[in-house]
């Protein structure tokens, strides 16, 4: 293929992505929505504020390990942490409100931390609420010689007829219970419920917890029409509680619900379809906010506030224009150079920053990218890694234009020679960006994000894109530059 048209083609490629690149760069650009076969690709496409950019809430969190915990699983039980407190934030009402809540861990010192950002969110107390409410749910097995004897199911002595307004409970012979019997069973199911405290110390913890839950819904007792929720288990929790009522057939087990005794069935038979029952003479609505609590997943560890901040949204607001000024500034400072010191290569090479800074936003869609004002520091730092790859570029091919050779010639000799120095910035560059993105904390990861985005997009738009628009207006004669280049050949080259 002749290098003219390997160049026409390359200015083809380089106008559709460019025309992409803007389509989705805008702020009110088109979302991706493409069903193709079994293909389903859904993507909103918007710029993610962080909270210091939105506002919101930031909540840090320091870890509580129990003391039978071996230290070798803190990373673990911190990661499932992280990973419950997400689902919560995302089950919760918290959720209606947050579009990108960002949860993750950190560790200072023998310090493990959980942080929370939830931009959006400027109801602190009511963030703190939510996130603290969940429930620590787990299943007790009894002690050897239990003295506990459980009383006898109170339920079994009446059943309910009718529906709705029409119930009503009757005896085991179809009498309807008098008031004195009707007042006597609420006494004797608030004994009962008010003994399950007493009873409490007689059974010992399992590896059955609310970690092992699968999911968790809202039903109703079949007999009493009380509200009820319905556990059941995963793989794993199914086999600990077959093994469980297998092992204590005809004995009590205990449910506790943050420490806290709520109840103590007797096992009739073995269970092996990993589902129990809770009931606590529950509204509806308690039930349902159980169900979804415990849905969501207990907490493998327990937490203690440590910090809480609030970002108003008007304070995010105005570090959004500041940072937007910031950027407009410094891009029109840098073309105004490049295009007085360069003259026409500079026109060019500010042609290239457009699509490079469209690229670059683009991608932050693609990939979701939370922009912070560390982030966005990053990318304006990007900026000048781009316009310094074009500089190194254009200061070589002033110096073949001064030795007398062709424009043709000077432009490919200046890509060649500055190859070398670009490439090794920019790789020191990334390797310090991917080293701050491991060990840095969540602003510096998100400056390193950024500026490792904008180096690789500014490797591409310094030696494609500039190239190629260069290649494509200096022709095929054998211009030797000039003024509109930014230089003339030297006398001693004229002389050769």
């Amino acid at each position: 293929m002749k290098t003219r048209t390997k160049t026409r083609l390359t200015f083809v490629a380089v106008l559709l992505v460019a025309v992409l690149a803007g389509l989705a760069s805008w702020p009110k650009g088109p979302d991706i929505n493409v069903q193709i076969g079994s293909l389903d690709w859904q993507q909103e496409l918007k710029v993610r504020l962080g909270l210091d950019l939105r506002g919101g809430t930031h909540l840090v969190y320091q870890a509580q390990f129990d003391e039978g915990l071996d230290p070798a699983d803190y990373e673990e039980a911190i990661q499932g942490t992280r990973d419950v407190l997400e689902r919560r934030i995302n089950a919760s009402e918290l959720g209606l409100g947050v579009s990108e809540p960002l949860v993750q861990t950190n560790q200072v010192g023998d310090d493990y931390r959980v942080i929370v950002e939830l931009p959006g969110v400027d109801d602190v107390s009511e963030a703190i609420r939510i996130i603290g409410e969940t429930p620590s749910l787990d299943f007790r097995r009894p002690i050897v010689d239990n003295p506990f004897v459980p009383q006898e199911d109170l339920t079994s002595q009446f059943t309910v007829e009718g529906e709705g307004d029409d119930a009503r409970l009757v005896d085991v012979d179809g009498n309807p219970l008098s008031e004195e019997q009707l007042d006597e069973l609420a006494a004797q199911l608030e004994a009962q419920q008010t003994g399950l405290s007493g009873i409490a110390a007689n059974f010992e913890r399992t590896d059955l917890t609310g970690a092992r839950l699968e999911r968790a819904t809202l039903q109703f007792d079949q007999t009493t029409q009380e509200a009820v929720v319905l556990l059941e288990f995963d793989e794993q929790g199914r086999e600990l509680f077959a093994q469980m009522t297998r092992d204590y057939l005809g004995q009590p087990f205990a449910i506790f619900l943050d420490d806290v005794l709520i109840s103590a069935p007797v096992i009739q038979s073995e269970i092996v379809s990993g589902e129990a029952q809770i009931s606590g003479n529950f509204t509806v609505e308690e039930a349902r906010e159980l169900a979804r609590n415990l849905s969501t997943g207990a907490l493998p560890v327990k937490i203690e506030l440590l910090t809480q901040t609030n970002v108003g949204a008007s304070l995010g607001e105005a570090s959004v224009e500041a940072s937007f000024l910031a950027g407009v500034i410094g891009l029109l400072l840098v073309a105004i150079f490049m295009i007085l010191y360069y003259r026409w290569p500079g026109v060019l090479a500010v042609l290239a920053l457009v699509i490079y800074a469209m690229v670059s936003l683009s991608i932050f869609k693609l990939l979701g990218v939370t922009m912070t004002l560390a982030g966005v520091a990053g990318f304006i730092l990007s900026i000048g890694l781009a316009v310094d790859a074009n500089v190194l570029i254009f200061e070589h091919m002033r110096e073949e234009l001064r030795k007398g050779h062709t424009l043709k010639r000077s432009v490919e000799d200046g890509f060649t020679n500055a190859w070398v120095a670009i490439r090794d910035s920019n790789v020191s560059t990334l390797i310090t960006a991917f080293l701050l993105s491991i060990i840095g904390t969540s602003l510096i990861q998100g400056f390193a994000v950024t500026l490792a985005i904008g180096v690789l997009v500014s490797m591409f738009t310094a030696i494609t894109v500039t190239r190629t628009f260069l290649r494509l207006v200096i022709g095929k004669g054998d211009q030797t530059g000039g003024f509109w280049y930014g230089a003339r050949p030297s006398n001693k080259a004229k002389q050769n």
